[in-house]
């Protein structure tokens, strides 16, 4: 039997690994996924997204999200992944959005091939770059 460390310790791991969480949303539409490009850092995971983006605002109106990281396998018997219940937060500009955005370009390197040589690679880089928000996915309920 697994114990319960064992399980967290492989599901922190497993997100820790992966690059991309698809993020489901649901409003008058219908649901809704879309993939993003995240880093773990204190609890959460953060991304990048546009204001307007549908899994963006219908998470707001809602005040909640699903989410799943998952590896790509090529066999049913090797399929694992972390889905989560949780809700989606403005990470807005204090210092724990200036240390998730550090984890996030540590992680992403290639986010510097969009910037010019010397130019800083901060949040205030990217949201004027790419006009997009840094946002958290904070889970409630993780199953591994």
């Amino acid at each position: 039997m697994t114990d319960k460390r064992d399980l967290q310790a492989r599901a922190k791991q497993l997100i820790n690994s992966e690059y991309t969480m698809a993020l489901a949303s649901s409003g008058e539409n219908g649901p809704w996924v879309a993939p993003v490009y995240y880093v773990f850092y204190q609890g959460a995971m953060y991304f990048f997204s546009k204001q307007n983006s549908r899994h963006i605002s219908e998470s707001l109106k809602a005040g909640n999200a699903a989410a799943t990281i998952y590896p790509f396998v090529c066999s049913w018997q090797e399929i694992k992944g972390v889905q989560m219940i949780g809700r989606v937060r403005s990470a807005g500009i204090g210092f724990t959005a200036i240390q998730a955005v550090r984890a996030y370009n540590a992680k992403f390197r290639f986010t510097k091939e969009f910037f010019e040589p010397g130019e800083a690679l901060d949040l205030e880089a990217f949201v004027k770059r790419f006009r997009v928000k840094l946002y958290s996915f904070n889970p409630d309920k993780i199953f591994f």
